[in-house]
């Protein structure tokens, strides 16, 4: 295996955070409110978590 993506604990791709169409960027993942630009919120079912300072946001 080449690449790191595969392998268990490891990050994805940052471009799988991102869609561009008609030449507009868009990120599909929330930036973690503490953390800042570049830290995304992983997406479960009922809530947000962010996996560098645990910050959980809960969707109603």
């Amino acid at each position: 295996m080449s690449g790191s993506a595969g392998r268990k604990g490891s990050s994805p791709k940052i471009s799988s955070y991102y869609k561009v169409k008609d030449g507009a960027v868009t990120r599909l993942r929330k930036n973690c409110s503490r953390c800042g630009k570049g830290v995304y919120m992983s997406d479960h079912a009922n809530r947000r978590t962010c996996g560098k300072c645990g910050l959980t946001e809960f969707s109603r």
